[in-house]
């Protein structure tokens, strides 16, 4: 092997343990890993606050959040943006879950979201939209990769309920 190849890290997959993270999150959470223990994780990445896809995906957690609650399980929105901007955004449409700003990008690296995507031509890195379901002892149980929106907040409840 070439001592200066780089290493990539290994994909996630379900029955994998989740990486662990340490990020900011919106000014009205005190979200720790402590607060996340014993408890059901859906780890939503969208790519950008207060755009369409990502504010349709925001309401229907939001819609659903109660259901969310009662199935033992806390949601979590993960974006690059600052925390500035996710407390904006939580103001705008009512969010009432956290909102992680992980505007370095290690998490979106560790949970492998970070993506080269492309658009009319042009190559860029971006964050690929992608929902974990971790269970209570940290494992990850589903992942839902390049999201579409439409009936996905559904889909992850189901799953959750199904834990």
């Amino acid at each position: 092997m070439n001592s200066t190849a780089i290493q990539k890290k290994p994909e996630l997959a379900p029955g994998m343990k989740a990486p662990d993270f340490s990020v900011a999150f919106d000014s009205a959470q005190d979200v720790t890993t402590e607060s996340l223990k014993g408890k059901h994780k859906v780890i939503y990445f969208y790519p950008k606050d207060d755009t369409p896809g990502c504010t349709i995906e925001a309401k229907d957690f939001r819609d659903l959040i109660a259901d969310f609650e009662r199935a033992g399980a806390v949601v979590i929105g993960v974006s690059r943006d600052s925390v500035k901007s996710h407390d904006a955004f939580k103001q705008k449409f009512c969010l009432p879950f956290p909102l992680a700003s992980d505007e370095e990008g290690t998490m979106c690296e560790d949970y492998g979201v970070w993506v080269e995507k492309s658009m009319y031509g042009k190559t860029y890195m971006g964050v690929d939209r992608t929902t974990f379901l971790i269970d209570k002892s940290g494992t990850i149980r589903q992942i839902w990769k390049k999201v579409k929106v439409e009936g996905h907040v559904q889909d992850v409840l189901k799953a959750v309920r199904n834990l």
